[in-house]
């Protein structure tokens, strides 16, 4: 069954192309089957409703109905093999 990611940061551009880059390769990497969807934060609480995770690269304004785990280590470089694992957790 495939996955629904949501990457998500300030304005949906800058920041999550490099996220998202990040996680779509994890994702085949790991052989997860899953699309990924680039937002902008504020989107997050509607666009919600099917995805399966929210990844963020700043700070979540709100809780979520499902897991949203902050991506700053892709963006410092520092904890990203966590972060790998984080993700993959979530949509084992």
């Amino acid at each position: 069954m495939s996955k629904k990611v949501l990457v998500a940061c300030g304005a949906g551009i800058a920041t999550s192309t490099v996220v998202m880059n990040r996680v779509e390769n994890l994702l085949k990497d790991n052989g997860i089957d899953a699309s990924v969807e680039q937002i902008k934060i504020a989107e997050a609480a509607s666009k919600q409703e099917g995805a399966d995770l929210i990844v963020s690269t700043t700070i979540l304004p709100t809780t979520y109905s499902i897991p949203a785990i902050i991506a700053t280590a892709y963006i410092s470089g520092i904890g990203m093999e966590e972060l790998d694992a984080e993700i993959l957790a979530n949509l084992k």
